[in-house]
């Protein structure tokens, strides 16, 4: 098997927490799963779960970066979420790991 076959499908997601004092951006969630799923819906699932479980606080700010075996990133904010409505698809919510999925329910 090529290293090109095992990248197909992959999606790797990470939920990060931006950190004012420093300037950084801190892993709040991880997550890799392999799947033909949008990996924008999958960044927006993920970012959803994760606010619905700890929700920000006083002006925290949050981000889902997605990833993908192919090389490709792209990041979703809440503006995303927002701006496309706050509904997951349940296909992609069974890609989530139980304690998103469970936020989301």
């Amino acid at each position: 098997m090529s290293p090109e076959s095992d990248a197909d499908g992959l999606v790797v997601w990470e939920v990060q927490r931006y950190e004012p004092f420093s300037r950084v951006w801190i892993c709040k969630g991880y997550g890799r799963t392999t799947t033909d799923v949008d990996p924008v819906e999958l960044g927006r699932a993920a970012l959803a779960g994760h606010l619905a479980r700890v929700p920000a606080r006083g002006g925290e700010t949050f981000r889902a970066v997605v990833r993908t075996g192919a090389g490709g990133s792209l990041t979703v904010s809440p503006d995303d979420l927002r701006a496309h409505g706050s509904t997951v698809d349940p296909d992609v919510c069974q890609i989530l790991p139980g304690y998103l999925r469970d936020a989301l329910a």
